[in-house]
């Protein structure tokens, strides 16, 4: 029964995302957006639900991708598909060059440095204006249709789909990955990364995988906003979208792969509509909302709801006997 539900829970999320193309037209621009959050914190459920790699500076790879697509389609490579997978490429690099030291620290010292590292970074491209745009952003650059037919328009519809197909090819990808034995090893050595060494599990070779592919992945979100949008604003390396995609993750719940995309939804509705409400103070309604999922239940919305699904199979069983 238990899979059943998840099942069929897993059909509405898919169901529901899709038909937001024929319920909200109008508002497919937002949607857009909170798919690419969605892929965003996927890469970090990634890193943080299933290898316990916490992370204040995962923003770095997002930032990466989304000023990588923008800088390919300024230099004349504007096919979306191959520069959308370049753009992640290059995340997943960076990822691969910093990796092997930051993945030394854990605990606190792990998450002073990648939320220092996410300053740097982000000061780094304030300065470098001449390359980012600085505060203005970096704009003046297109894509070519998808493939070749789907041109992107104000509508967004073609944006939206495009998004979408990336987002469920990513969460299928990733459901593979933690359902394989590199999986389990990633939950294990999240459990206790000590007695995986004395089995003779190459710890730190996983970690660095799981590190990269996470990289990958944020990237790819990255440039999936710079696609979708074809604008890159310096924010994407600012430590508020670090911040922000942890709360989604916390909020839908963490190793659960249905929890990023309920999250980032969440999230991205009651910010928006907190923000028409309130400019100045929505970040309370956040932080109520925060705390009221985490006083009533553990694993966010998602374990919410699993709860309570198994408090009706017990009832349900009770009542039978």
């Amino acid at each position: 029964m238990s899979r059943a539900l998840a099942l069929i829970a897993r059909a509405a999320i898919w169901l529901s995302l899709a038909a937001v193309v024929l319920i909200f037209p109008d508002e497919l621009s937002f949607a857009t957006a909170i798919v690419v959050m969605a892929l965003f914190a996927l890469s970090l459920d990634l890193l943080l639900g299933y290898a316990g790699i916490i992370s204040m500076g995962h923003a770095v790879f997002f930032g990466i991708g989304a000023y990588a697509a923008g800088w390919l389609a300024l230099a004349g490579w504007q096919e979306p598909l191959s520069a959308l997978f370049l753009a992640a490429l290059a995340a997943a690099l960076a990822a691969l060059a910093i990796g092997p030291l930051l993945l030394r620290f854990t605990g606190l010292p792990l998450i002073m440095v990648t939320f220092v590292l996410g300053v740097i970074l982000y000061e780094a491209a304030n300065k470098a204006t001449a390359i980012t745009g600085g505060d203005n952003g970096l704009t003046g650059f297109g894509f070519a249709p998808l493939f070749g037919v789907f041109r992107w328009s104000v509508f967004n519809r073609v944006e939206y789909l495009y998004a979408l197909a990336f987002l469920c090819a990513a969460y299928h990808l990733t459901r593979r990955i933690v359902a394989s034995p590199f999986g389990l090893a990633l939950e294990g050595i999240r459990e206790n990364a000590t007695r995986m060494m004395l089995v003779g599990a190459p710890v730190r070779k996983h970690l660095l995988r799981v590190y990269v592919l996470s990289a990958f992945l944020a990237g790819l979100a990255g440039a999936l906003g710079t696609v979708t949008t074809r604008f890159v604003s310096l924010s994407v390396f600012s430590i508020n979208s670090s911040i922000d995609v942890v709360v989604m993750l916390v909020l839908g719940g963490v190793a659960s792969l249905h929890g990023p995309i309920i999250g980032a939804a969440v999230y991205m509705i009651v910010h928006h509509l907190a923000a028409q409400w309130n400019p100045y103070h929505w970040m309370f309604v956040i932080g109520a909302l925060l705390l009221l999922v985490v006083r009533i239940g553990r694993g966010g919305i998602v374990g919410i709801i699993a709860a309570l699904a198994k408090r009706d199979r017990d009832a349900a069983r009770s009542h039978a006997r």
